[in-house]
């Protein structure tokens, strides 16, 4: 175990040396973002600015009605003076403006209607109108919950409870049921992907993986053309060892690559939360092991670089397709059975699992159970493939 791990730094210190293998392979994984991000960029949920004038900076209320507009997460609230609002709408920068008057939060504090006024330039533009609901919205919300304290004071006239212990007990139940509403909405599209990024996200991840077999495979078959290999069998390295610091030096460059894909995709898509971005990272680890290992299995029978390249590329396209990587495969289908054979299937399966339904790791049984079993068998076969090919030791 030792010797191999010294085998795995090696191969790990010369791959960090290789200036031009290094840019390649941090590179790559950032040229495929960057094409993830071209192409569903531009395909996320409304995100909008409010602009407001605040006339009433030191009321309560007002100072309650921003927090709430700030905590909707598809708006953004941006504060300006009202010359500085006059401005915009004058050159048009800004279409639509809100403005919260002097008297806002004494008027609800003396339970008397209180309004905001709305200033635009035309009908507001599209994203103004948008900004115009949610903020209707939110403003709506706050009239319903004086409505309440209202009714709750008249209801408890003559009862001597404490003013303080009526607006408490009030806004807890307003709260709890902010957080619980009764009647809650659920959205089910019909016809589309809810969320493409979502989506194609775990076949881009897997398909990117199985990319690292070809680099695999090639490694071997090179270190055996140039007598690397034979040299290092004539020391007291066994074959065996040699695989297992071969296996964890590809695991390793194939996880690096992976995990920065996936802390782009962390950090611009917000596809994760902290657990479930660490549980990824576990699935990716061992998909790059079984990588690993079917590399070791393509370099135990090529004898040419050639042939290690095209039986790789063969191979990650047979199992790019039957993995189901960019469309679903009905079941009970002769491509459904065929898919079983895939070790795509299961890490497209674990991948779906945490990023698509919001699963754990305890869900991930059996898609992890058969990869593990994948690369044991792996590396028991690529190392008697190795004794038994002709012209291996």
């Amino acid at each position: 175990m030792i010797r191999s791990l010294f085998i795995a730094l090696r191969e790990i210190r010369t791959y960090l040396q290789d200036k031009a293998d290094l840019a390649f392979s941090l590179l790559l994984p950032i040229a495929i973002f960057a094409l993830m991000y071209a192409t569903f960029g531009g395909q996320s949920l409304f995100k909008g600015t409010a602009y407001v004038v605040n006339e009433d900076q030191e009321g309560i209320y007002s100072a309650l009605f921003l927090e709430r507009l700030d905590e909707l997460e598809n708006l953004s609230v941006e504060l300006l003076s009202p010359d500085e609002a006059d401005s915009k709408l004058e050159r048009s920068d800004v279409l639509l403006v809100v403005y919260v008057p002097p008297d806002f939060s004494s008027k609800l504090t003396s339970q008397e209607p209180a309004g905001l006024i709305f200033r635009q330039r035309g009908n507001g533009g599209e994203e103004g109108q948008i900004v115009a609901s949610l903020v209707r919205g939110v403003a709506e919300k706050m009239n319903q919950e004086f409505l309440v304290y209202g009714q709750v004071k008249k209801a408890l006239v003559g009862r001597n409870i404490p003013q303080e212990r009526i607006e408490t007990t009030t806004q807890k139940f307003l709260d709890r049921e902010r957080e619980y509403p009764t009647v809650q909405v659920r959205k089910n599209i019909v016809g589309s992907s809810p969320d493409p990024v979502k989506t194609f996200f775990p076949g881009i991840v897997t398909m990117f993986v199985l990319f690292a077999i070809t680099l695999n495979a090639r490694t071997l078959v090179e270190e055996r053309k140039t007598g690397t290999l034979e040299r290092l069998l004539t020391t007291r390295l066994t074959v065996g060892q040699i695989f297992f610091g071969k296996f964890l030096a590809n695991t390793s460059r194939g996880f690096i690559q992976t995990f920065i894909l996936l802390s782009l995709a962390y950090a611009v898509f917000q596809l994760f939360t902290p657990l479930s971005f660490v549980t990824t990272l576990v699935i990716a680890l061992v998909f790059a092991a079984t990588t690993s290992t079917l590399g070791l299995v393509i370099a135990s029978v090529a004898r040419t670089e050639d042939q290690a390249t095209w039986i790789a590329v063969f191979f990650t396209m047979v199992t790019v397709m039957l993995g189901g990587t960019f469309f679903p495969i009905s079941q009970g289908s002769v491509l459904y059975t065929a898919s079983r054979a895939s070790v795509n299937t299961y890490a497209n399966q674990a991948l779906k699992t945490i990023i698509v339904r919001g699963g754990s790791l305890a869900d991930l049984g059996p898609e992890l159970g058969i990869l593990a079993g994948v690369i044991l068998a792996g590396l028991i076969f690529s190392r008697i493939l190795f004794r038994i090919v002709p012209g291996r030791r």
